[in-house]
């Protein structure tokens, strides 16, 4: 076993930094002069990630990225509205469900989990159906690492005449998003993502105009963006008790990603990383599922070994126990298990797991094939 704390293999939470952890060794007070600057800095600081104009401005929401998926549908898709989901794995999906629960109609535009969105067929379905006023694409679909189409997909919406709502969770901080260039009416993301803080917080950077039209829509009280943006433009302050810690933690983290290099320079050892473990996986005959062309450098989904001799509860177990921990296989056509490449991982720490897995697969008695 270990003696340090395991790395975190998933697409997030991911594993911090030292001084981000300690960043939340300190009490905040939530409507203090101080705990405010906190607030207003990470608002203003990830308006800039985002390549957001003066038009934009950004709503944090307590709560895990699904909170802040919920509180921007809810809020920008009128009860009268309609939208079109775009889904190719489970959050997708997940947003699917959350329109109908919600109330909202909507469209399922569903592909294969290996398959992203036409965007011809995008703009075949808004020709077709003129009350559809929103689309929502999720960038990265974390269920396989697949990279969806967010410029070609951008441009059909806006020809169109509609709003983009894009779920960047999984692409935040590490793939550039040019919000105001591609006229984005919608970014969602969250704190222990590709910025690398801890989970706690969403947010969703949005256009002023449209926020103070959707004043009203909201299914939900504690749900509301457009209530939250305008309480907090009114007072600096959050309408109830904000996860004042993971505020803190997310100002470090985004120091942090400053101090890097930003989103280029946080991709790119993300990128290092996703060719380090796939290039080390495959020379032990395990292969990912999705095409280099459309895989992502977030997470990577492999399959697993055709041998009856691997059970994945076990390998992951034994993973665990060298340090690792990864995350099962979340797709419905095939048997797989997923590597994250986020946090504050590097190549030389994912030539570390490539090692592990050798080790682990020789352990439960894995005949190791020769790769294609």
């Amino acid at each position: 076993m270990t003696a340090r704390d395991p790395y975190l293999l998933t697409p997030g939470p991911a594993t911090t930094a030292a001084a981000t952890k300690t960043a939340m060794l300190r009490d905040w007070g939530s409507w203090d002069g101080d705990f405010k600057a906190i607030t207003a800095r990470v608002r203003d600081r990830l308006l800039a990630v985002a390549e957001a104009d003066d038009d934009y401005t950004c709503v944090p929401i307590q709560g895990s990225g699904t909170f802040a998926v919920e509180a921007a549908l809810g809020t920008l898709v009128p009860a009268g509205g309609k939208a079109l989901v775009l889904a190719n794995g489970a959050y997708g999906k997940r947003a699917a469900e959350t329109m109908a629960r919600i109330g909202r109609d909507f469209e399922l535009y569903a592909t294969a989990e290996d398959t992203p969105p036409d965007p011809a067929e995008v703009d075949r379905i808004l020709a077709a159906d003129p009350a559809i006023g929103h689309v929502l694409l999720i960038h990265c679909e974390t269920t396989s690492g697949i990279l969806n189409p967010l410029e070609a997909i951008a441009r059909v919406v806006s020809a169109r005449g509609r709003a983009l709502i894009l779920d960047a969770m999984s692409t935040f901080g590490a793939l550039p998003i040019a919000t105001a260039a591609l006229g984005i009416a919608a970014v969602i993301s969250s704190a222990n993502k590709c910025l690398e803080g801890v989970p706690g917080m969403g947010f969703v950077i949005a256009r002023k105009a449209d926020l103070k039209a959707a004043a009203g829509n909201a299914h939900s009280l504690s749900l509301d963006l457009a209530d939250q943006w305008s309480y907090m433009e009114k007072s600096g302050q959050w309408r109830f008790t904000p996860p004042t810690h993971v505020v803190a933690a997310l100002d470090v983290a985004l120091d942090l990603h400053a101090a890097e290099g930003g989103t280029a320079a946080r991709g790119a050892r993300y990128a290092a990383n996703h060719r380090a473990v796939v290039d080390g996986l495959r020379a032990l005959g395990i292969e990912p599922h999705i095409p280099d062309a459309l895989q992502s450098p977030i997470i990577v989904t492999f399959r697993c070994p055709e041998d009856p001799a691997f059970a994945f509860q076990p390998f992951y177990d034994r993973l665990k126990a060298e340090g690792f921990i990864i995350y099962p296989g979340k797709m419905t056509a095939a048997e797989t298990f997923r590597i994250g490449c986020i946090g504050t991982l590097t190549p030389a720490v994912m030539d570390e797991v490539v090692a592990a897995v050798g080790r682990v697969l020789a352990a439960l008695g894995v005949a190791r094939r020769n790769a294609a």
